[in-house]
């Protein structure tokens, strides 16, 4: 079931936000310094790529540094990645069968604004 849904996720929104992801973390690796960030931002972007049957968890040892480093990524690109997410969650929730993807968009957008001090696990 799991390959199904990110079938169809990949056809519907899924590419189009792992291409605005690999954008902003070529601008990140480009400008040398932001490389963690863009780090950050690929592997965002396979998770926006595939996402069903991965989560999102916290990492218990982040303090400052993620979160300035957060502050950092907001102003560069985690506001466009987080609009992004919006719209293409909005026009999925268009349809009844968009609506659970939709919803999987709407819940991507806390990661796409503060990335650094989470991780991405596999669902058991």
């Amino acid at each position: 079931m799991k390959t199904l849904l990110n079938i169809i996720w990949v056809v519907l929104s899924g590419f189009w936000l792992f291409l605005g992801y690999m954008f902003a973390a070529l601008i990140m690796f480009v400008l040398i310094v932001t490389i963690p960030w863009g780090i950050a931002a690929a592997r965002i972007g396979l998770y926006s790529l595939w996402p069903f049957g991965r989560d999102v968890v916290e990492r218990p040892t982040s303090g400052l540094g993620a979160t300035l480093g957060n502050i950092v990524w907001v102003v560069l690109a985690g506001w466009w990645l987080a609009i992004e997410h919006i719209v293409s969650g909005l026009a999925l929730c268009v349809t009844i069968i968009g609506i659970p993807f939709g919803i999987a968009n709407f819940k991507m957008v806390p990661v796409a604004l503060l990335p650094l001090g989470k991780r991405i696990v596999d669902k058991p």
